[in-house]
């Protein structure tokens, strides 16, 4: 098993590299603005989208999948963190939302 660290919303950076890995519909109802959107099925074959020099705060949206896509993340020679809580904790906090969908953000 790999070693990654989990931190709270509240301790991810204001200019954190974000990748979201929550699937289409959860993305376009409420997702963080700037956040890079990778589905988590989609990373094996996305790889080449991602900056291994760069640590990417691993996102879902309460922290299970994120946890397993650091984990393998960071298998495969990419820095890793996973957000734990995830955009539940994220909407929770107080953190902007933007939506793709015309709406106002939301997460689902």
């Amino acid at each position: 098993m790999s070693d990654f660290d989990t931190v709270t919303v509240k301790d991810v950076p204001a200019d954190a590299t974000i990748l979201d890995v929550r699937e289409d519909y959860e993305w376009a109802a409420g997702h963080a603005e700037g956040a890079l959107h990778i589905p988590m099925d989609q990373l094996p074959g996305r790889l080449d989208d991602l900056d291994p020099d760069e640590d990417l705060y691993v996102i879902c949206r309460t922290g299970g999948r994120s946890f397993r896509a650091a984990q393998w993340l960071v298998g495969q020679g990419y820095s890793a963190v996973n957000v734990a809580g995830g955009m539940d904790q994220w909407l929770e906090s107080g953190k902007p939302l933007v939506s793709d969908n015309g709406l106002k953000p939301v997460v689902l």
